[in-house]
């Protein structure tokens, strides 16, 4: 036996005293049901930590409020739990339905907001204990699933939600389905503990149970997306599979599959970083989902299961080597794959605005700021979409900028449709979104248990300053993407685009310049340590530089990195000597 085949071997079949400690809760579990039935039924405001780890795969996070923390250290109270609820919604499709069902859950249970996440799904945030069951039983009724929106399975698969309505683009949702349904975890824990309550008595072997991921399902968390030829809307590059779609003619012919992407690092620790995605291979549609199975299962059986923060697979790719791993795929399928076509991506489309479908329909995308559908004193915009939804029935598609596209509505309902949004504050014109167009953040403080900094409460001030900035040099109208997370785990991909903020410590950041508008190029470090209040002024000199010194065109992330950070960063020092007179 090979020492890969003995790696591949103890890692497959994990016993007793072997691998993580996550490792030995998932292989205790009995697939995924440990006590969390019974931890449903108690009289309690939480679950004990090893349940917290399996709630994972039912798309539940056991959260506190952090806010709250100076009032239990005074009174003495337990801390302020709460559930975060993520529903998996492959590609970012649903119905007007299923968005009202959400919407009116985000009401009853949570915190009267809904949050469409970087993946095209949804959050909802501050369900107590109490009501999880029958938010998460809702969400099952209305046809979607919460089912592997987290958790160390595949997770949502994310796919460019514009609404062609072509057979290209149909094609591409229906593989979408086919990979999400195909890699979900087969066991009837989730049904049993949140649909239908029933227990499931089997005699079947692991391999009948999960086939695909077996007792201790996969080492970390995988992500899976589809791009629309030449349209890099879902980041394919920081996924662990991406697939890149070509067609011949008007038809989807195939894919340029590429693996090993991953924004997630740990400050301070250098053997963990973010990856691009490698091109592995070119596949046919029909090929497509036998090639992604097979290489979820090469992860499944050489990640790393001792170390969490080494088990993304970017790390196994990037260590052992495309050419082991293309290796280790064509000898599981039997044969060999095709050399990867070249890979063009030209643009990351954010479909705002109204665009014209391929069947003659209409589609409208509106900015959400940070993806959170709330109401404001200024905007109503969960009212405002409820009952422009109710009204209408569009189509509905979320984005990975955490954007909403209202899709499939007729010429005639343009005007009435703008005029009820115009109502409840909410502009159908992309432009009003100003520098907020392309930025993201995560939610950070005060819920993610994560967070080292603020990170969704503290971007509209950032931005602002940088808004007022951009004005004033002239460049207001020349698009600029700013991601910021609180803390480096990259939720946000803050290692892509123009712009990277990354929380460090409380009101600490870095900061990281150089991605390219398509997002095929990671940003690079600029600042360490960035105090919150000093990010505009920081980031302003660049902002001169750039203007100065930008050839046509050239957008901020191409110019710093044909400038370079170490030239960047001395014309920066020059450039306040200059100003402060201090030579």
């Amino acid at each position: 036996m090979s020492d890969d085949e003995k790696t591949m071997n103890n890692l497959a079949d994990l016993g007793p005293g072997v691998g993580s400690k996550v490792e030995q809760i998932k292989f205790e579990s009995n697939y995924l049901r440990g006590q969390l039935a019974e931890e449903l039924t108690e009289d309690t405001t939480h679950f004990p930590e090893q349940q917290v780890q399996l709630l994972k795969f039912s798309g539940i996070y056991q959260q506190e409020d952090r806010d709250a923390r100076h009032i239990r250290r005074t009174s003495g109270g337990e801390k302020a739990y709460q559930f975060m609820v993520r529903s998996r919604i492959p590609g970012g499709v649903l119905t007007a339905e299923q968005y009202l069902v959400e919407d009116e859950l985000a009401t009853r249970y949570a915190n009267d907001t809904l949050r469409i996440t970087t993946r095209q799904g949804f959050q909802l945030h501050g369900v107590l204990k109490g009501n999880l069951h029958e938010a998460v039983r809702s969400i099952n009724e209305a046809l979607l699933s919460t089912l592997a929106a987290c958790g160390d399975v595949n997770r949502n698969v994310m796919a460019c939600p514009a609404p062609r309505a072509n057979q290209a683009q149909t094609k591409i949702e229906e593989v979408a389905h086919q990979i999400a349904t195909h890699l979900a975890p087969r066991s009837g824990a989730y049904h049993e503990i949140w649909v239908d309550g029933e227990q499931i008595d089997t005699i079947e072997t692991p391999q009948d149970v999960e086939p695909i991921y077996g007792p201790t399902y996969l080492p970390r968390k995988f992500k899976i997306g589809i791009a629309y030829p030449g349209d890099n809307c879902v980041d394919i590059y920081t996924q662990d599979i991406g697939l890149v779609a070509y067609l011949e003619g008007e038809s989807l012919a195939g894919f340029t599959i590429l693996i090993g992407g991953g924004m997630g690092m740990t400050h301070g620790k250098a053997e963990t970083y973010p990856r691009l995605g490698t091109p592995l291979c070119d596949v046919t549609v029909e090929e497509a989902l036998l090639v992604v199975e097979t290489i979820v299962t090469v992860q499944r059986d050489f990640g790393d299961r001792q170390n969490r923060k080494h088990a993304r697979m970017k790390y196994l790719v990037e260590e052992r080597g495309i050419e082991w791993f293309l290796a280790e795929v064509e000898r599981r399928l039997g044969y060999t794959l095709r050399e990867p076509r070249p890979v063009i991506l030209h643009d990351v489309e954010d479909h705002l605005g109204w665009h014209r479908q391929d069947d003659g329909h209409w589609f409208l995308g509106l900015h959400v700021e940070n993806g959170r559908i709330k109401d404001t004193p200024t905007m109503r915009m969960k009212t405002g979409l409820r009952h422009a939804i109710e009204q209408f029935r569009p189509g509905i598609r979320l984005t990975g900028q955490q954007n909403i596209l209202l899709t499939d509505l007729d010429h005639t309902q343009r005007g009435q449709l703008e005029a009820l949004l115009n109502e409840y504050g909410i502009s159908t014109d992309p432009k009003a979104a100003g520098a907020y167009r392309f930025a993201m953040a995560c939610p950070a403080l005060p819920t993610c248990g994560l967070a080292l900094a603020e990170a969704e409460r503290a971007l509209p001030e950032v931005v602002r300053q940088i808004e007022v900035d951009l004005h004033a040099l002239g460049l207001a109208d020349v698009p600029l993407s700013i991601r910021m997370t609180g803390c480096p785990n990259g939720c946000a991909r803050p290692y892509m685009g123009d712009i990277g903020i990354v929380g460090r410590t409380k009101d600490v950041y870095k900061i990281y310049i150089g991605g390219d508008w398509a997002n095929t190029r990671l940003t690079t470090l600029y600042a360490p340590s960035v105090h919150l209040n000093d990010l505009p002024s920081t980031i302003h000199p660049l902002l001169v530089l750039w203007r100065d010194g930008r050839v046509p065109e050239e957008t901020f992330g191409d110019f710093c990195h044909r400038v370079g950070i170490e030239q960047l960063q001395a014309q920066v020092k020059e450039q306040v000597v200059v100003e402060t007179g201090s030579r």
